[in-house]
């Protein structure tokens, strides 16, 4: 398998993401889940994604859609990245071990999908304030943050290029 269908395998449409699941749960994984933009990949999130995936054996990034960043209101040019190439950079990463892409405000429906046995979000989180934390919860599942790497944000990294570095 060439390197480009490689990465394209792990990127999983929304319609196979619990068949996907459920295969790698039957095999004994664990299941990790997280989601967020990850608009310009940078020092953070890979840090980010890297302890996430030691929680456990697969992990799975649940990815908002260009039209979900537009509605999370972070700025009128964001995403500066589209869906497709943040899925592709994301997949490229040793540590995802598949990307769904959601269309929803939240990823509440991909996690019900997932079942994941880790929950995972950014220090800047309260697990109570995490989108699914109850379901998983109820599921048997853990809900749980991971510190953020200081001084390393988009919003950050965009303000930077705006005003010449």
């Amino acid at each position: 398998m060439s390197f480009h269908q490689h990465l394209h395998h792990k990127i999983i449409p929304i319609a196979d993401v619990a068949r996907y699941a459920n295969l790698k749960r039957f095999t004994g994984k664990r299941l990790v889940f997280t989601n967020g933009c990850f608009d310009i990949l940078h020092r953070g999130h890979v840090e980010y994604l890297f302890k996430a995936r030691d929680l456990g054996d697969v992990l799975i990034v649940g990815l908002n859609a260009d039209a979900s960043v537009k509605r999370l209101g972070k700025s009128p040019e964001r995403p500066i990245n589209n869906q497709t190439t943040r899925a592709i950079i994301l997949a490229a990463l040793s540590a995802v071990d598949a990307v769904c892409v959601f269309e929803e405000d939240t990823p509440l429906e991909l996690i019900k999908q997932v079942k994941p046995d880790v929950l995972v979000k950014g220090g800047d989180y309260v697990v109570e304030q995490i989108v699914g934390h109850d379901f998983v919860k109820t599921n048997g599942g853990l809900v749980l943050t991971i510190p953020l790497v200081d001084g390393f944000s988009t919003t950050h990294l965009v303000n930077q290029l705006k005003n010449g570095g």
